[in-house]
């Protein structure tokens, strides 16, 4: 569930699964639950990266048909080799063009996307286009403000140890991660009723390596990245400050909450 501005397409589907992908699975399904939606509509989602969140609709909504859309072909690649039920297609699209007419879906839903994109109107815009009138058009993204979430921690201590990341960090870059920013997004876009909900899941890594170790891979996220521009030393320092700080329980499991802001409106 990507989707990116600019030059930076989304690349190394293992990476992204090892690191995100497990935790957009969860999250995909409590939004769906709180979302509501009857069975048999058809479904648009946008920024679909890996397939996590067309997964949980066949999974919990009955879909009649689902349109998933990202700009990462590499990713799409992954979502289709996963997922061959009959009522699923995948296009290369851009969450701000979105490949598909008017007015064409009874649900249209961006999971963990609109943070990545710096200036998310023009996707809203889309999204309420490719709705049917009528129909919900929904967003989700992780509350990076919220106390002990379980990406914080890698940001604190980096920047405890490296005052530079603190411009990195996801809580001072993604503005749109915070119920009245995300109201007005879809109320600038004319959908009606709009509501902004909390949604926590459970987020349990087994033990220290489990947190760390899909930090060392070579992913397209921003810690990924970031870890990866460090040199072993740098590394190493950061893997011990983190051990310091991670709240490990007694049996090792590192057990964190997840918050999510969940947003919908009526086209």
């Amino acid at each position: 569930m990507t989707e990116t501005t600019g030059a930076q397409i989304w690349k190394n589907a293992d990476a992204y699964e090892a690191y995100m992908g497990r935790w957009s699975r969860t999250a995909a399904g409590a939004v769906l639950t709180w979302l509501g939606q009857s069975p048999g509509l058809a479904w648009l989602d946008v920024g679909c990266g890996t397939g996590a969140l067309t997964q949980a609709i066949l999974d919990v909504a009955d879909p009649r048909e689902i349109l998933g859309g990202d700009r990462s072909a590499d990713f799409l690649t992954t979502a289709a080799g996963k997922i061959t039920d009959p009522r699923v297609r995948f296009a290369v699209g851009d969450a701000r063009s979105l490949p598909t007419p008017g007015d064409a879906y009874d649900v249209v839903i961006a999971g963990l996307v609109l943070h990545h994109i710096p200036n998310p109107e023009p996707a809203a815009l889309e999204m309420a286009r490719a709705a049917r009138p009528g129909a919900a058009v929904a967003a989700y993204v992780w509350d990076f403000s919220g106390e002990g979430h379980f990406m914080e921690y890698l940001w604190q201590a980096a920047t405890e140890i490296d005052s530079a990341a603190t411009a990195l960090d996801p809580k001072h870059r993604m503005p749109i991660c915070h119920p009245e920013p995300l109201a007005a997004l879809f109320r600038g876009a004319d959908l009606r009723d709009v509501a902004v909900d909390p949604v926590t899941v459970p987020i349990v890594f087994r033990d220290f390596d489990d947190y760390w170790q899909p930090h060392l891979l070579s992913g397209s996220s921003p810690a990924q990245r970031y870890v990866a521009s460090l040199d072993a030393e740098q590394q190493t320092a950061l893997r011990e400050q983190l051990r310091s700080i991670l709240p490990i329980a007694a049996n090792g499991s590192i057990p964190l909450p997840g918050r999510l802001w969940a947003v919908r409106g009526t086209k």
